[in-house]
Parts: C-alpha cells; structure tokens; sequence
C-alpha cells in the first residue's frame, strides 16, 4: 500500500493521544483537530508543483520557489469542518467547497445530501478532508464525485483510518494517496474504529 502514508511525527503521535482521550473536552478536542490538520497537511504537500521564482531581499537578489497548483479542500460535513482551519493556516489561499454525506445507519453506506461544485473544475489538486477512514464508503463517493467533477489530482487527509477503509478506497480509487495519524485495529460490529475515539463530529461539536 505505497500510497498509504502514516505519519510517525512525535507531535503527531502525541496530539492524537490527547485527541483519543474520553476526557479531553469539545473545545480542546477542536483544537487538536485543527492542530493535527496542520501537521498532516504539511506532510501531505510535499510534492506541490513548484516553479523558479527570484525576489529581492534587503540585502539583494535571491533565487527561490512558487507553489504553481491551484488547491480545493474538500471537507466531508460535518465531520471534516473541523480539518479546514487547520489546512487553511498553511494554505491560505485554497477553495473550499463542500460535500454532504451522511453513512445510513442500517446499510452503512453513504448517502449524498449537498454538493455545491462548480461546473468545471477550478483546481488542480484537491485534498478531501474527513477525520474517519472508517467503512470508507463516504471517502470512496467523495473521490467519484471528484473525478467525475474532472480533478485529476486528489488526496484523502484524515485522522484515523481502519484497515477495511483502506482497502474500500485503495481498491476503488489506487490513485488516491491517503495521509493519516494512525490505522487502528478494526471496525466494530456498527462500523466505527477500534479503539478510534468515538464519532468525531459530536467531540468536535458538542451533540
């Protein structure tokens, strides 16, 4: 699974054990979320595009980059609201356009609700944000609306990942890097991750 990038980073490592935490209340778990956001999408872009680009310093002439591809973040509501802020801290000038899906309880399988995309595409790259990696149906759905939007480049950013997601999205879609914190043990017998930390979007939002 050479598209399937964990991060070993130690502040990584250790916000996501805080994060974990049953006692780490909504406003702390909100932070660390956009906290680990930053971390992962520093690591996530690290083969943008670039192109030469000179400027002057105070003191003369220096040689440097540009960061050339156009970037979309893609958070899944409601949970991915949280990856934004964090992502958009490193990449400020990025489009955000949202996808609403929600995983029907009884078949486990997404369900598309909102979706807002341009016509065509105005990016190059998009980063789809959902913290859980869980059944993988909602990411997998999210990359077909993607591609067939017309994004050639897309990458899935999330927190946790368990293996029966992974190879949901791997299968489907083996173009599509995945960048998480952790791949935990396994999903329970209503598909959430073992040992995870619980739904991510009633931590973040206090419901």
């Amino acid at each position: 699974m050479s598209q399937v990038h964990v991060s070993q980073h130690p502040l990584v490592l250790h916000k996501l054990t805080v994060l974990r935490d049953k006692d780490t209340d909504h406003r702390a778990f909100r932070e660390l979320v956009r906290e680990l956001a930053l971390l992962l999408c520093y690591e996530a872009t690290q083969d943008l595009e670039l192109s030469a680009k000179t400027v002057m310093t105070p003191m003369g002439e220096a040689k440097g980059h540009k960061a050339e591809e156009a970037i979309g973040l893609v958070p899944v509501l409601r949970a991915g609201l949280g990856l934004v802020d964090g992502v958009m801290e490193l990449l400020p000038n990025v489009q955000v356009w949202h996808i609403g899906l929600y995983r029907d309880e009884k078949t486990l399988r997404p369900v598309e609700y909102y979706n807002r995309l341009p016509t065509e595409p105005t990016v190059q790259l998009c980063l789809v944000l959902d913290p859980m990696l869980a059944t993988g149906g909602s990411a997998s759905a999210t990359v077909d609306i993607l591609k067939r939007w017309g994004v050639k480049r897309i990458k899935y950013l999330g927190l946790i990942a368990a293996p029966e997601g992974i190879e949901r999205l791997t299968t489907a879609h083996p173009d599509v890097p995945i960048h998480v914190a952790s791949i935990d043990e396994r999903l329970n017998d209503i598909g959430f991750i073992m040992p995870g930390l619980g739904d991510a979007g009633d931590r973040q939002f206090g419901t």
